[in-house]
């Protein structure tokens, strides 16, 4: 598909994490396939996830067509943009329009970008996931590709105020070696097989992150930090 707005929306995504002075680590870029359908599942702790990871799959020259709720879709600003870039309008009342068009993206060989768990956690451990990433797998025949972002939160994240001042602070991407699911699949063995991915994965980033946990808002209970507790696991 034609994309004539994505290119100049990039640009000003890289002038403005150049202005935030972000210290990025992408890891598994391999794990993304050249050409080719592919579903990216990602755990979801802040506002700036989908434009950060975007950013990670840039090098391989494609770009993500991302599932998000309706209502940026109807804002006066981003809506146009969120069309132009191709991503998929997602309605919480009514999701099967919203997974015919990613169906129809991933078999025209499109990245989607979705987040399974739904929603941000504000306590940014994994919560239970959604099974429409592994239905939509099966469906269009396409790998899952479990990834995990981590370091957004401490920029914009949901429930505290955001502080576009903080600088130089360090954001990891990493994509890990894609899940196949077969057409019939359990979807909910392939649901739990992906979260098992994700919180191996987040663990393991978290532990190589440079910048201490103990006592921080935007770090889980679990590391030591003030996050709220989790009500999802």
């Amino acid at each position: 598909m034609a994309d004539f707005v994505y290119p100049p929306v990039v640009v000003v995504i890289k002038s403005f994490w150049k202005y935030l002075d972000l210290r990025f680590s992408f890891s598994g870029e391999g794990n993304i396939p050249q050409e080719g359908g592919a579903i990216l599942a990602i755990n979801h702790i802040g506002y700036l996830d989908f434009a950060l990871v975007g950013t990670a799959v840039l090098p391989k020259k494609r770009y993500v067509r991302f599932m998000a709720k309706k209502e940026i879709f109807n804002n006066k600003l981003a809506g146009p943009l969120m069309r132009g870039m191709h991503h998929i309008s997602v309605d919480r009342g009514n999701g099967s329009a919203s997974f015919v068009a990613a169906l129809r993206a991933l078999r025209k060989g499109e990245i989607v970008g979705i987040f399974p768990e739904g929603t941000i956690s504000t306590s940014f451990e994994i919560k239970q996931l959604k099974s429409g990433a592994v239905r939509l797998a099966m469906s269009a025949g396409v790998p899952v590709i479990p990834t995990i972002v981590w370091g957004s939160q401490r920029v914009w994240t949901k429930g505290v105020k955001k502080n576009l001042l903080r600088k130089s602070v360090p954001i990891t991407v990493a994509f890990n070696p894609p899940l196949h699911f077969a057409k019939d699949s359990d979807v909910e063995l392939g649901e739990a097989k992906l979260r098992e991915v994700l919180l191996a994965s987040l663990n393991k980033v978290q532990e190589e992150y440079p910048d201490s946990h103990q006592g921080q808002r935007w770090a889980p209970v679990r590391l030591g930090g003030s996050a709220p507790a989790p009500l999802n696991l």
